[in-house]
């Protein structure tokens, strides 16, 4: 074979090795394109070609039990960016001054700093929101501008018509529109909805395309919701608690009205409170100034207790209200009768222990249990759980529903804190028996004692009456739903008279509304901080009305009042203006007067 044969075929394979080896390295990159970057490019080139603006779904609205609007979407503007736009085409110095003007332009006209809404238009995304819930003279006058890569979409925000009215019942949403507290976090999925999307195939540059496709799909908007609470009656609530909150310097106020026959909760509200068109900004100017110095924790601890409802997710100790529970469950079981007589003479000694009355030094003497009911005797109810026995209190504490959470439908319910019965000793049995060494939820009390006045029958409190359409048409109706029998319509019938009789005559008397049949117990409970008793207390009275034919229980706590600290003083004239208010809006007629 001669020389020049030999270099040719040299020259031949290296040059066809090259192009093999060019050939392996294409399909290399072909195979990293395709395959492993394939789902990354695909998605680019779709962002590219397409332009995805989201469409903000309604949140259903809040009514309260009358169609009255509580809580509503509000139209606003969302004002979105899409930094790939912005100087399409440009590059170097070109791209950078179309950016700062851009930039300069759009700060102008949202009145933002102009190095923020830079960052937003150099941000490495497709699409990102500059701002949100601007109104429509903001978002005409960013159309008017005509920025490239700067567009206006439709946006809602909730909104308060009655601002801090009724707070602590709707709750609050966040910056998403998302329930963060309240009606507006227990029904959360039912209230958001789904976002709909607007998408359209657009050129190179951004332009949409003629000929491209366009699609539309609406958002669907969230489920309303009718409430069992009525706004007349909440008004009500609302200023009778803030003036026993300011007449008595309390830490807190709060209060319920329930329909006896259905659990419905008629009004339901705490002072102070807060305006969940701005939650996290509280009302009171000094609590403004002690925020802005807060940590971030204390911060969310501060705002966790400001939107709290205490009615639902505190416990307290009920004091003298409880006895209306070893009351019914002492003429259940045919332990006494109202005409029972029993002595005071101011303490009785249990194991031991000596346990005061209320009244010491001084003492009721002999008295009827009616008579007793209305003193408040501690020692008499001493006697009456003692006779009871631990197995059978306990019994009937689970049948009033005092055990266990009540099922209300909102979130954070918490339950009773009480000793087990296991190892209770007898004179802890008999603190209990007339509302101490026990704590208890509000929504709990006012639960248990409506039972007496739906002849005996223990409701499932609710707040959701109905769920609604757009149009506000009802979908749905929420059933009310019985609990079990606690005690028989008798008893029921007697522990309304008793209440009555008390109202009438003796500790509940300032509750009283002339011409009217109310019948209610006061209470007054040392509180325990530090797991020590202090002078601190938690006054409460808690009534039903009328009685013949009851349609409201309300119960008033007063958390440390100063001053006067009885419940007769400080929550029992609350309650009686709130009754008075109500009965005459019920259009309930007075049937005596004096």
């Amino acid at each position: 074979m001669t020389k020049p044969l030999v270099k040719s075929k040299k020259r031949i394979l290296v040059v066809f090795s090259i192009i093999f080896f060019l050939i392996a390295v294409m399909c290399i990159r072909v195979g990293w394109v395709q395959i492993v970057k394939g789902e990354e490019y695909s998605k680019k080139a779709i962002e590219q070609q397409t332009k995805d603006t989201p469409v903000a779904a309604k949140r259903g609205t809040i009514y309260d039990r009358n169609m009255t609007k509580l809580a509503v979407s509000a139209p606003c503007y969302s004002i979105w960016a899409r930094p790939a736009e912005v100087a399409l085409g440009l590059k170097g110095t070109e791209k950078d001054v179309k950016i700062e003007e851009t930039a300069s332009a759009l700060a102008d006209i949202l009145e933002m700093d102009k190095d923020e809404v830079k960052e937003f238009l150099t941000a490495d995304k497709t699409l990102i929101k500059i701002t949100k819930y601007r109104d429509r003279e903001t978002a005409d006058k960013v159309r008017e501008a005509g920025l490239d890569g700067i567009e206006v979409a439709e946006d809602v925000k909730r909104h308060y018509p009655l601002k801090e009215f009724c707070a602590h019942v709707l709750g609050s949403v966040t910056d998403n529109n998302t329930g963060l507290s309240g009606i507006e976090m227990e029904y959360n999925n039912y209230l958001s909805g789904t976002a709909g999307r607007s998408i359209k195939d657009t050129a190179a540059d951004g332009r949409t395309l003629t000929y491209g496709s366009e699609h539309y799909y609406a958002p669907e908007n969230g489920t309303g919701l009718q409430l069992t609470i009525d706004e007349v009656m909440q008004h009500y609530l609302e200023k009778s608690i803030k003036k026993a909150y300011k007449k008595n310097s309390a830490d807190n106020v709060m209060g319920i009205i329930m329909d006896p026959k259905t659990g419905e909760i008629l009004a339901m509200g705490s002072y102070p409170d807060f305006d969940p068109n701005n939650a996290k900004e509280p009302l009171k100017k000094k609590d403004r100034k002690k925020l802005e110095k807060m940590s971030e924790k204390k911060k969310t601890d501060f705002w966790n207790e400001m939107w709290r409802n205490n009615l639902i997710s505190d416990t307290y100790e009920p004091g003298s209200t409880f006895k209306l529970m070893t009351l019914g469950a002492v003429l259940e079981e045919g332990i006494a009768t109202p005409h029972s007589h029993y002595t005071c003479g101011g303490t009785i000694n249990v194991e031991g222990s000596r346990i005061k009355c209320w009244y010491y030094p001084d003492s009721h003497g002999r008295q009827t249990l009616k008579e007793a009911t209305g003193n408040s005797c501690n020692p008499v109810f001493v006697q009456l759980a003692l006779k009871l026995g631990k197995s059978k209190f306990y019994t009937y504490l689970k049948n009033f529903g005092i055990t266990d959470p009540t099922g209300v439908d909102f979130p954070g319910e918490t339950s009773s804190i009480m000793l087990p019965q296991d190892g209770l000793l007898n004179s802890d049995l008999a603190r209990m028996g007339f509302g101490q060494s026990i704590n208890i939820t509000p929504i709990q009390l006012v639960t248990a004692v409506s039972a007496y006045g739906n002849k005996g029958k223990l409701m499932r409190p609710h707040i959701v009456k109905a769920f609604l359409d757009d149009s506000g048409d009802v979908v749905e109706k929420v059933k009310p739903k019985v609990v079990r029998q606690v005690v028989s319509e008798d008893t029921a019938e007697e522990v309304l008279d008793i209440m009555r009789y008390n109202v009438d005559n003796l500790g509940a008397k300032p509750a009283k509304v002339e011409g009217y049949a109310i019948g209610g117990k006061t209470g007054t409970a040392q509180k325990t901080i530090n797991g020590k008793i202090s002078k601190q207390t938690y006054s409460s009275c808690i009534c039903i009305g009328p009685v013949d034919d009851p349609k409201f229980t309300i119960l008033i706590v007063v958390d440390n009042p100063r001053g006067v600290q009885f419940g007769s003083a400080t929550a029992a004239p609350a309650v009686q203006e709130t009754m008075t208010n109500i009965l005459r809006y019920m259009n309930i007629q007075p049937k005596s007067s004096d």
